[in-house]
């Protein structure tokens, strides 16, 4: 019985994670920072029926500006990207993100998702390219966070505009802006895939994992990452997203990510193929057949505490898998780390090494 399913609240379940969303950069516009402040201070110096007021006004400013500027005119653009950077720092406060999603900001950003239509004129000037999308899907990432709101999303007909903003760079020279707006796209599929069945399934009859497992072997290590976080949700609890993952030809590039020195990479990696093979015999065979063990045993003494937990945890579940897996985990040196794992001031660690050893035992 692997661990997700033991009794009793010990063993932590390995999930598809949620996305901690950040901007990666501070917003210039002082104006639009000093606007910021300005609704923070009066919301503090207020009663709460006045702040949701307010709020709720500055909401309806910023969605107004949404929907009157689809077009490529630069100032149009300009506007637009500044009212998404403003609904997102906005939704970074949880507490006012159903008033956000009140004050009609869904459909709104759902829409900026896409670019404007263009015209020969728009043809060879295209102010902030990628920008005004890559803002939307940061807003929407973060308001999905809510479980409540992540169908009203889908439903306003986001995934697929998420799923095209995913093959951006199929279309552009990469940039950083391209690749910012595929590593945000992918992280708001990751949020509003997050503990929904329903809409792990939409986002594969969408056609999002084809485009996720390609990004694996993106060149950028924050797009890797995202792809990575995305298929990690994906994959848990669906047996017909894992299916698909391995028939996209998943298992050779998170295998080789594995062995990466980016922390990051490799622990995002390894959440995939734990993911991947929990109750599902056959892709841990293939898991295995394509050579996990060796590079699941090295992360057992990586500086990062979590990839040590979850090798030790998928480790415990290849050893499920026949006697003879047992003794080549034990061959190929798993035993002396996960022995000094049970030293570790780390309580789940100790809790994952100790299953791993427990069903080599067996």
């Amino acid at each position: 019985m692997d661990p997700q399913r033991r009794q009793g609240p010990s063993v932590p379940e390995r999930k598809g994670q949620k996305r901690k969303l950040d901007e990666e950069t501070v917003i210039g516009d002082e104006q639009q920072q000093m606007q910021q402040r300005e609704i923070s201070s009066s919301s503090a110096g207020t009663s709460s029926s006045d702040a949701r007021q307010a709020l709720l006004s500055e909401v309806s400013a910023q969605v107004n500006v949404l929907n009157t500027t689809f077009s490529w005119l630069e100032a149009d653009r300009a506007a637009a990207k500044r009212a998404t950077h403003v609904l997102a720092e906005l939704a970074k406060n949880e507490e006012v993100v159903n008033w956000i999603v009140e004050g009609g900001a869904v459909p709104a950003l759902v829409k900026h998702l896409q670019a404007p239509p263009t015209s020969e004129a728009d043809r060879n000037l295209k102010p902030f390219e990628h920008e005004v999308e890559k803002g939307s899907a940061f807003a929407l990432g973060l308001l999905a966070v809510k479980p409540e709101h992540q169908q009203l999303i889908v439903d306003n007909g986001a995934l697929s505009h998420l799923v095209n903003l995913l093959k951006r760079h199929m279309d552009s020279n990469c940039s950083r802006a391209v690749n910012s707006v595929i590593r945000r796209a992918a992280d708001a599929i990751t949020n509003l895939a997050h503990e929904n069945s329903s809409i792990k399934t939409r986002v594969r009859m969408e056609g999002g994992i084809p485009p996720l497992v390609e990004l694996l072997e993106f060149t950028d290590t924050k797009v890797q990452r995202a792809a990575a976080g995305a298929l990690r949700t994906l994959a848990f609890k669906n047996d017909e997203n894992k299916n698909q993952i391995v028939e996209c030809n998943a298992l050779p590039t998170l295998i080789l990510m594995l062995r990466s020195e980016d922390s990051a990479i490799h622990y995002e990696a390894v959440g995939v193929i734990g993911n991947l093979v929990h109750s599902s015999p056959n892709i841990k065979k293939e898991v295995l057949a394509a050579g996990a063990l060796q590079p699941v045993i090295g992360l057992l003494s990586s500086c990062c505490s979590e990839s040590q937990r979850e090798a030790a945890l998928l480790l415990g579940q290849f050893a499920a898998t026949d006697s003879d897996c047992k003794v080549h985990i034990v061959q190929r040196g798993a035993v002396r780390p996960l022995i000094e794992m049970l030293q570790s001031p780390d309580v789940q660690l100790r809790e994952m090494s100790a299953f791993a050893l427990g069903r080599l035992a067996q």
